[in-house]
């Protein structure tokens, strides 16, 4: 049989173990400096709680702040890779502050999103954090204007929340500035499906590095490939196959950099020495490990989730911040592909 599940420690308790009266243990324990509390007394306190293993009451201490040192963290898939890169970002800076995160996974479910709200802040959350896991706009569910809230990898089309996102314009240009430094001018780009904002900031951003390099963009040379490992597939042979093919392929994300390799392969060219691929994303099973190793882009997730973190602290601290969008840094990572 199952030994019965001992009751928690009280101040009441506390305060039988160490001789006191449960005011000298409640002013102790939430050190009240302002009352005045004989040494000895404390230190009787202090061990009494240690000896029967008290926890102090979360949500009575939050009542008591009125904070409570939680953010709430909602996503739409907690699972998902560039998720848990967030998620990680968001709690190390967090814990920075002797904060902590409460994470509610929705599904995509706008029902789901507000109950997640709610439930989160019923447990007196100080702030919200809204993550998505690919960047784009978002409806916020009104419920969330109760408490400071700042966006990451999104942004609300109304312009009512500060946002955290990834500039992918920049992205963009540091893939092309790369390649054309490489030696290529006849440069590929296989892209996402159009008006998302990822596939128009890196379309830019490899607009604007051809033209300072006296290159013109040839719409030949752009194709979208659907974001699938199946679709650059398609795009690489498309582009592979032009009486003028490129000698370089930027592709916008690191599945369709996948695709592009076998199109490659088949002609029985090689990588990088007949021709070189850039990716986006730096998802990391696929660019470690395709050989040879794929040079990308990286989407800067965890540090998206520690700046949103900043931002709902510096919200939160009474500072002026606006609800401006912030974008965050896509750095380069060289592997053997270029």
């Amino acid at each position: 049989m199952s030994e019965t599940t001992r009751r928690p420690v009280t101040m009441a308790d506390v305060a039988r173990h160490a001789g006191v009266s449960r005011s000298a243990v409640s002013f102790v324990l939430n050190d009240r400096r302002s009352v005045s509390i004989a040494e000895d007394t404390r230190d009787r306190v202090l061990a009494a709680a240690a000896e029967l293993g008290y926890r102090p009451n979360a949500g009575a201490r939050a009542l008591a702040k009125k904070q409570s040192d939680w953010y709430g963290l909602v996503t739409e898939i907690v699972t998902a890779p560039f998720a848990v890169d967030i998620i990680k970002g968001a709690q190390d800076r967090a814990l920075v502050d002797e904060k902590y995160l409460l994470i509610a996974s929705t599904e995509s479910d706008p029902a789901a999103e507000t109950a997640a709200i709610e439930r989160l802040l019923e447990q007196r959350v100080e702030g919200l954090l809204y993550a998505a896991t690919w960047h784009r706009a978002v409806e916020i569910p009104e419920i969330a204007r109760e408490v400071p809230t700042v966006l990451v990898n999104c942004f609300d089309a109304e312009g009512r929340y500060p946002a955290i996102v990834p500039d992918e314009r920049t992205g963009g240009r540091r893939a092309t500035e790369r390649l054309l430094a490489a030696g290529h001018r006849r440069i590929g780009f296989i892209n996402l499906d159009p008006d998302i904002p990822a596939a128009v900031g890196r379309l830019v951003g490899y607009h604007e590095v051809l033209r300072e390099a006296g290159v013109a963009p040839d719409e030949k040379l752009e194709i979208s490939g659907h974001a699938t490992a199946d679709g650059g597939y398609t795009a690489a042979s498309a582009l592979l196959d032009l009486a003028d093919p490129p000698t370089a392929i930027f592709c916008a994300n690191d599945r369709m950099a996948m695709g592009a390799y076998d199109a490659i392969k088949e002609r029985g060219l090689r990588i990088p020495q007949d021709i070189a691929v850039i990716g986006f994303d730096n998802q990391e099973l696929i660019a470690a490990y395709l050989r040879p190793g794929l040079t990308t882009v990286a989407l800067p997730f965890e540090q998206m989730g520690a700046r949103g973190v900043d931002l709902l602290a510096a919200i939160i601290a009474g500072q002026s911040t606006g609800t401006g969008t912030v974008t965050v840094d896509c750095p380069l990572l060289e592997r053997a592909s270029v």
